[in-house]
Formats: C-alpha cells, structure tokens, sequence
C-alpha cells in the first residue's frame, strides 16, 4: 500500500521560501495524481496544485500559481512543493496525497484517498 511522508516545513520569514517534500512508499500503481493541500487553523483544507504521475503535468491553484510550484524526483519517489515570497497566510498544515483518475484528465478532479500526516509551515517575523 502506497505511503507519504512530508518534509520540509518550519518557521520562515515573510518574504522567505520553503521546500516541501513528499515521500512516497509503495506502489503508485492505479494512482493517477499526487496533489498538495494545506489547511490553516480555522479553515478547511484546500488544494494547492498537483502533478500527473504519468506525464508530470503540473496544475498550480491561482492564488499561489505565481509563487509556488510542484516538481517530481521519480528516481527518489519525491514530489516537492517550491514555496517563495512566503506570506502569514501561507502559514498552515501542508500535506500531499495520492489521488484516483476520476475520469478528467485534469488533477484537480483525482479523488484524493491516502495522505500523509502534514508538516507545518509558519509564516511569521
């Protein structure tokens, strides 16, 4: 069974970036996308963007398109989350999950059904 582990979050500074990771375990056999999400206190969690496994498009949500993007490692089972001019309202509980072809071609549509545990990220001076 497929497994996640994010990495990556801490405490930065306005203005600053952070690198998430996502480990991934197991077979990703009959998976079609692995997305990111975040949740802040308070508030729903959200997709942050996603990338195909088979081609590697990638699909960033519009409210941080110009400041994040998603990259993947297939050789170290990676997928990271490039986070830059870092503002307090970054700051949240981030995790990446795998994600089911739904029948669009499109990740944000993948149902999303094992997650990793999150990592925090904290956005303050």
């Amino acid at each position: 069974q497929v497994q996640l582990v994010e990495s990556g979050g801490g405490l930065v500074q306005p203005g600053g970036s952070l690198v998430l990771s996502c480990a991934v375990s197991g077979s990703t056999s009959g998976y079609y996308s692995i997305g990111w999400f975040r949740q802040a206190p308070e508030f729903p969690r959200a997709g942050v963007g996603c990338i195909i496994i088979s081609d590697e498009t990638t699909h960033v949500e519009g409210s941080v398109k110009d400041r994040f993007t998603i990259s993947r490692d297939n050789d170290k089972n990676m997928v990271y989350l490039h986070m830059n001019n870092l503002t307090p309202e970054d700051t949240a509980v981030y995790y990446c999950a795998t994600g089911k072809y739904s029948g669009s071609y499109y990740c944000t549509d993948s149902k999303y059904d094992v997650w990793g545990p999150g990592t925090q990220v904290t956005v303050s001076s």
